[in-house]
């Protein structure tokens, strides 16, 4: 703090805005990702699911989004909601193994769904949802990557798994993760089950993501307050330096 001293005011007002600024930037760009919500739901269930796609580019739209859908752990029947400006394009793989559920036998299964032909500014998100049914009972998540491309050439994937040595890689692959359904049905909906979770994911889009994001924050409000707090000692040592 001493240094500080010889420091003139307007300085010292410029590097506290500074840090404030920096350490919000920062909680900006780490909460930034492609997002599903809500983040956890029953084994076996039936839901809606959001993806958010943010566009984190300052002078490119976003113009297509490419998501795959997992098939080790296939889904029976996925069904795109339409966007209005988007043009959707559903793709899907003939099953090494036949998927039998209450609604019948599926030898297929969608493995990718495009959005194209819309387009997100700068500054903007917009919401894609996706209806499953049912989602599979016999793993513990599911990772839908996705492929994000801006009108100026550039593509981002969001591919990455978190892993002990990297558990905020720096494009993570959106995650939902399946609990065992407590209930011994598998009758949720995107209402009843995807509601609790959704809000519970109302300040947290992902935890990857928005881990990232709060400690963006915190780094913003320790920068400002030491700023602050440097500010005060030196007008107060002025104070008591005056005859």
């Amino acid at each position: 703090m001493l240094p500080s001293l010889g420091v003139p005011s307007g300085r010292r007002a410029a590097v506290v805005g500074a840090l404030t600024f920096a350490g919000l930037a920062i909680a900006a760009t780490a909460s930034a990702h492609v997002t599903v919500s809500p983040t956890s739901l029953p084994q076996g269930s039936t839901a809606e699911l959001t993806f958010k796609v943010p566009n984190e580019e300052s002078s490119a739209n976003t113009v297509s989004l490419q998501l795959q859908i997992p098939t080790d752990h296939p889904i029976a029947q996925v069904l795109a909601k339409p966007v209005p400006g988007w043009t959707i394009a559903v793709h899907t793989v003939k099953l090494a193994k036949p998927l039998t559920t209450d609604d019948g036998t599926f030898t297929t299964a969608v493995n990718e769904i495009d959005w194209t032909g819309g387009s997100i500014q700068p500054g903007q998100y917009q919401d894609f949802q996706v209806s499953v049914d049912p989602l599979p009972s016999d793993t513990t998540q599911l990772a839908f990557k996705a492929v994000q491309t801006y009108s100026n050439g550039d593509v981002v994937r969001w591919i990455d798994l978190s892993t002990s040595s990297n558990p905020n890689p720096d494009h993570p692959a959106p995650v939902l993760t399946l609990t065992p359904d407590s209930s011994g049905s598998a009758t949720a909906t995107a209402t009843a089950s995807a509601a609790p979770a959704a809000a519970s994911t109302s300040a947290s889009s992902s935890s990857s993501g928005n881990g990232l994001g709060i400690a963006g924050l915190v780094l913003g409000a320790i920068g400002a307050a030491c700023g602050i707090a440097a500010l005060l000692f030196v007008r107060k040592t002025r104070r008591s330096d005056t005859p």
